[in-house]
C-alpha cells in the first residue's frame, strides 16, 4: 500500500482546529492559516469567520488580526510563541504570553 495515500491531504480535509498553528485575517472574508509546513488563504462567510474567532478554547487573539492555536504552542518566550519543532514563530508580547499562561493553567 501506497504511504503517501494513507497520509492525510490538509488541502482536501482541511480542519482549521487540529490542522492549524495560527491564522490572520485579511479583507473581505480572507483568511490565511499557516501550519507546519504549508499555508492556505480561505475565504469564509462572516459566519464561519466568527465561528473561528470566538472560540476561545482553541485560538486566541494574539495581535489585531492574529490568532494562535493555543493546543499547539511549544514555548513561549523572548517576547515570541514558538509551535511544535517547526521553526514558525509569532510575535507576542509579555502581557499576552501571560494571559495564554492562564489559560492553559486552567
Amino acid at each position: 500500500m501506497n504511504v503517501a495515500l494513507q497520509q492525510k491531504n490538509v488541502y482536501e480535509d482541511f480542519d482549521p482546529k487540529a490542522d492549524t498553528l495560527y491564522f490572520r485575517v485579511g479583507t473581505q472574508g480572507l483568511i490565511s492559516f499557516h501550519g507546519r509546513n504549508y499555508n492556505i488563504k480561505k475565504r469564509m462567510s462572516a459566519e464561519e469567520r466568527s465561528r473561528i474567532i470566538t472560540d476561545h478554547s482553541t485560538f486566541f487573539k494574539v495581535s489585531s488580526d492574529c490568532y494562535v492555536n493555543i493546543r499547539n504552542i511549544a514555548s513561549m518566550g523572548n517576547e515570541y510563541i514558538v509551535f511544535g519543532d517547526s521553526s514558525k514563530r509569532v510575535y507576542c508580547s509579555p502581557r499576552k504570553q501571560q494571559m495564554i499562561r492562564e489559560l492553559l493553567a486552567q
